[in-house]
């Protein structure tokens, strides 16, 4: 059963979930525990290498992905490019999600408010 590991900071929407099973064949999601996830948000700015840090979320990796399995990387910009890494050479598939972005601006008492809305698009390969 191919699947997909959650390795960001969100949930994922309906269209997501809609988007890895049709675009990749996902039939189940796999996320991280809280304390993995604490490491993974939390990456310390001030390390000089972030190698041994990261090696709870190799670990992890190594024990629930087989070959083909997806993994949704995004965070940390450094962990997030050493983890694709990783993913692609445990020959999984590591992809990030793309956006498109629509504002709403309005006038209210005399101010202007901007809303983002963030819209799924698609997965893309790293």
């Amino acid at each position: 059963m191919k699947k997909m590991i959650l390795l960001f900071s969100h949930k994922l929407t309906p269209e997501q979930i809609d988007d890895a099973k049709s675009s990749f064949g996902v039939e189940e999601f796999l996320t991280i525990d809280d304390e993995l996830q604490n490491i993974w948000s939390n990456v310390p700015a001030d390390l000089e290498d972030i190698e041994e840090y990261l090696q709870p979320i190799r670990d992890f990796l190594i024990e629930n992905m087989n070959r083909d399995d997806v993994a949704l990387v995004q965070g940390d910009f450094g962990a997030t490019c050493a983890i694709a890494s990783f993913v692609n050479f445990l020959q999984g598939v590591a992809v990030y999600a793309t956006t498109k972005r629509n504002v709403i601006e309005e006038e209210r008492d005399g101010k202007i408010i901007k809303t983002s809305i963030f819209e799924h698009v698609r997965f893309r390969k790293f």
